[in-house]
């Protein structure tokens, strides 16, 4: 039946690259950098996980490190500047689906590494946990914060809330 859908279409599909997959029997498959999966929800229903694909995040890590250690002498701002544009990127690009375990982790690498870089510039030990508080590291520093996921909002409410907004329901219970 989906030959015959994309013929409509005139799409013709490699029998070579194309998989078919049963997520039901855990089957899992990536495609542009994510990891789809099925998963029980805490209400026992089915749904798709989707998730960056390890390799992405490990890819992301390393040019990150790869910065770090390039501007090891520079001064922290300027760190934060070059790699700020590529966090942002990389999060906007992850944002949808479960990416909130994978953010996390990246967030806590960034920072933990910032603090670092500032530790090793006074050429002190340790990682400089009680000098600088997180939100300094994100308000004074300017480190790239946003690691919200996005979720499905409605545009508009259904009409019947829509008009009884507000106000107690006419219905008799």
């Amino acid at each position: 039946r989906l030959q015959e859908e994309l013929a409509k279409l005139e799409v013709e599909v490699n029998k070579e690259k194309t998989k078919v997959v049963n997520l039901k029997e855990k089957e899992t498959f990536s495609f542009l950098g994510f990891d789809f999966r099925e998963k029980i929800t805490k209400q026992g229903k089915w749904r798709v996980q989707i998730t960056p694909k390890m390799k992405t995040r490990t890819t992301l890590l390393q040019k990150l490190k790869e910065v770090f250690r390039s501007y090891k002498s520079q001064p922290i701002g300027k760190v934060i500047q070059i790699i700020n544009p590529i966090l942002r990127g990389w999060t906007n690009y992850f944002r949808i689906g479960n990416s909130g375990r994978s953010f996390k982790y990246i967030k806590q690498w960034v920072e933990k590494k910032a603090r670092r870089n500032l530790m090793q510039a006074r050429k002190a030990k340790g990682f400089g946990w009680k000098r600088w508080s997180s939100k300094w590291i994100y308000e004074t520093l300017g480190l790239y914060s946003d690691y919200r996921i996005r979720y499905y909002v409605p545009k508009a409410l259904p009409a019947q809330y829509a008009i009884n907004f507000g106000k107690e329901s006419t219905r008799k219970a």
